[in-house]
């Protein structure tokens, strides 16, 4: 059992993260500002195990109380996206950068073992050849403000001398699938539920490639790296997803059109994007063992089943499901 603080905890992948641990005999505290509001939360309060703490990761008194007999630290708290970064630029750098390094100072000072970053993929930027994988050992070329300060972070914290916290970064494939904190602003999400209320879909630029995967299997590649041996984990850079789930925008849709086959889809052709990217998941699965367990037509049928079923009635389009209106 592992004490573990998860920032960022009542988000899209903080709540899946916090059931994964909790079901795993973990004990679980989360640090949240509450940006987007607390009913992600409700499935969890009362559960053995489980505390909350409302708190701004800025905030050093609200951070050292958080960090209080903690033994981990998933750093999850961000303001996610090109959108939302591009929308409130100091925010970003505020949470992005300062507070992640300060967080790790503190975690530092207050004797916890492991320190997890969560990272993106978007790292890569664009590639000059799409032909190849990026691996952990890619050239970083950040073209967002969101992947620029995730690079800076990343470099500050494997730069810092070793034993204690140890540190994992973890490049997260875009995230798809449902959560109790959903998300409609992600691809596989947004074009599912477009598609699924009959909307027509206009795709931009379809060719460029991306990786990604699950929600739930992104949660349980940090509880994977929560429990490998320090000396596999600690100073490392692991990408989380699978390698045949490098996807085209052209390739989602098709997999949606086998679901719904009277979708009705428009191009809007780019010749240019400043991302395009395939990554290579090798590492994550020969040294932790992870493997998925959905795959993208999984989370295609769980998206739109949800959306027919009236699961969040009209309010799909609600702002509470985006990270940026």
């Amino acid at each position: 059992m592992m004490r573990v603080l998860i920032t960022g905890g009542a988000g899209y992948l903080g709540t899946t993260l916090s059931s994964e641990l909790l079901d795993h005999g973990h004990a679980v505290r989360v640090l949240d500002s509450l940006l987007h509001g607390g009913r992600p939360l409700l499935h969890l309060l009362g559960r053995d195990g489980f505390t909350f703490q409302r708190g701004d990761v800025r905030d050093p008194e609200a951070v050292r109380t958080a960090l209080t007999s903690i033994d981990a630290v998933v750093h999850l708290a961000a303001i996610v996206g090109d959108p939302a970064c591009s929308a409130a630029p100091v925010l970003a750098r505020a949470v992005n950068l300062d507070a992640p390094i300060a967080l790790f100072d503190q975690a530092r000072a207050a004797g916890v073992s492991r320190f997890v970053f969560a990272s993106t993929c978007s790292n890569y930027g664009k590639m000059e050849n799409t032909d190849a994988l990026a691996t952990e050992d890619h050239p970083l070329r950040p073209v967002s403000l969101y992947a620029e300060t995730k690079v800076a972070v990343e470099r500050h914290l494997l730069a810092q001398a070793p034993p204690s916290p140890a540190v994992t970064l973890l490049r997260f494939a875009t995230l798809y699938g449902l959560s109790a904190r959903m998300r409609f602003d992600l691809t596989v999400n947004e074009f599912a539920m477009e598609l699924a209320l009959g909307r027509k879909l206009v795709v931009f630029g379809e060719q460029f490639w991306r990786p990604y995967v699950h929600v739930r299997d992104a949660a349980r590649g940090i509880r994977m790296a929560l429990a490998a041996p320090l000396e596999v984990v600690s100073g490392r850079v692991f990408n989380v997803g699978a390698t045949p789930e490098n996807h085209r925008k052209l390739d989602l849709v098709n997999i949606l059109r086998e679901r719904l086959p009277e979708a009705e889809v428009s191009f809007v052709h780019k010749t240019e994007d400043p991302r395009d990217y395939k990554v290579s998941f090798d590492r994550i699965q020969a040294e932790l063992g992870f493997t998925i367990t959905r795959r993208v037509p999984d989370g295609v049928r769980e998206v739109v089943d949800a959306v027919e079923a009236g699961i969040f009635g009209g309010g799909t389009f609600d702002p509470c499901y985006r990270n940026v209106g």
